[in-house]
């Protein structure tokens, strides 16, 4: 009976390798290896898949990372600078619209200051 984890527990690159190869010198057995390591099957598959195919580099997490400039084409570059300057713009006109309501209340002489 597999039980399945409610805890995310986060597996360092060295521990995701000792994973992969233990599974790998074991003629691939990935439920063996998931109930040996208490980690997913399809976990245990994907990282075996992933180090196959790029090696130890293959298993660090990119999610949610951009690319270094230097590694951008130059597409990309115009993209992330247009994505950029279309929030700047975006920031410009909602305090523009936030001092014009300002100002529109200060002129419409609010009676609630009392001293």
């Amino acid at each position: 009976m597999y039980i399945y984890r409610l805890v995310f527990i986060g597996y360092t690159i060295p521990k995701r390798v000792e994973i992969v190869k233990y599974c790998i010198e074991h003629e691939m057995d990935y439920a063996q290896t998931a109930e040996k390591y208490q980690v997913s099957y399809q976990q245990i598959y994907q990282w075996a898949r992933k180090y196959q195919s790029n090696g130890a580099e293959g298993l660090i997490d990119k999610r949610g990372k951009r690319k270094p400039e230097t590694e951008m084409s130059e597409l990309e570059k115009l993209r992330a600078e247009n994505k950029l300057l279309q929030a700047e713009k975006r920031r410009a006109q909602l305090e523009a619209a936030f001092l014009k309501n300002l100002t529109k209340s200060k002129a419409g002489g609010s009676k609630t200051d009392t001293k």
